[in-house]
């Protein structure tokens, strides 16, 4: 019975080494490019491609017109492998639109890729500055308009100010407040007075900024109040840097 029980305990223990050393070795580091999901022992073997850090947002917004540097990326790896980084571009700053930018670091084992989003849009920064007006509304009996009116932010990031917006006898007087929403602007009914101060010069208008942020077109509603050389239309201004 005793020698019975020896055996018995015996198998039990073979079985267990063998069912031990039968442990299938490999990679068991979920981060590692050569991660074994069948491996039921780390036997120490992993390694490991670059790890990319984006320097900067990996998603950003930047206004039409202007300059795009990208911040660009490093890399760096967790087995001492070297590295070679690049990156790929599609940006185009002079355009509305998405954008991506790819960075790629390879090493002895494997290649690790991260994007860039890249929004260029139209906000108010797009608005600001000084512009050249060519238009169709006409001299003292219309809306005169400057021709060389400067642009600058109002009390929000909705809102602008075309500043010297009118032309009159003495020079350019008068301030434009506008709404904006990304492309599109609205002008908020005004009244200044006419030159010679006999009546008043009633406006209001609507229009879109270009996809290349570089010029903006408005359709005015005016009414000129002045006795007898007075009068009232539509007309549309185009404005350029």
């Amino acid at each position: 019975m005793k020698r019975t029980k020896f055996y018995s305990i015996l198998a039990l223990l073979t079985v267990f080494m063998f069912s031990v050393s039968c442990k299938k070795k490999g990679c068991m580091d979920t981060a590692a490019s050569n991660y074994n999901e069948e491996a039921k022992k780390d036997d120490g073997s992993c390694v490991y491609s670059p790890i990319i850090s984006i320097i900067g947002a990996a998603d950003t917004t930047i206004s039409v017109a202007t300059l795009w540097e990208d911040p660009y990326a490093t890399a760096a790896n967790l087995d001492g492998a070297v590295v070679m980084v690049s990156d790929v571009s599609d940006v185009d700053a002079s355009q509305v639109g998405d954008y991506s930018v790819t960075y790629s670091a390879t090493n002895n084992n494997g290649t690790t890729t991260v994007t860039r989003m890249v929004h260029v849009v139209v906000n108010q920064d797009s608005w600001l500055g000084d512009w050249s007006v060519s238009d169709n509304c006409g001299g003292g009996t219309g809306l005169a308009l400057n021709g060389s009116p400067n642009v600058i932010a109002g009390g929000n990031t909705e809102q602008i100010l075309i500043t010297e917006f009118l032309n009159g006898i003495t020079g350019s007087y008068g301030t434009a407040i506008c709404q904006i929403d990304g492309d599109a602007i609205s002008v908020a009914e005004a009244s200044d007075g006419a030159p010679g101060g006999l009546g008043d010069i009633i406006y209001s208008g609507f229009g879109t900024m270009n996809s290349d942020g570089l010029s903006f077109t408005i359709t005015f509603t005016w009414q000129n109040t002045t006795p007898l050389t007075g009068g009232s239309g539509t007309c549309q201004a185009t404005y350029s840097k």
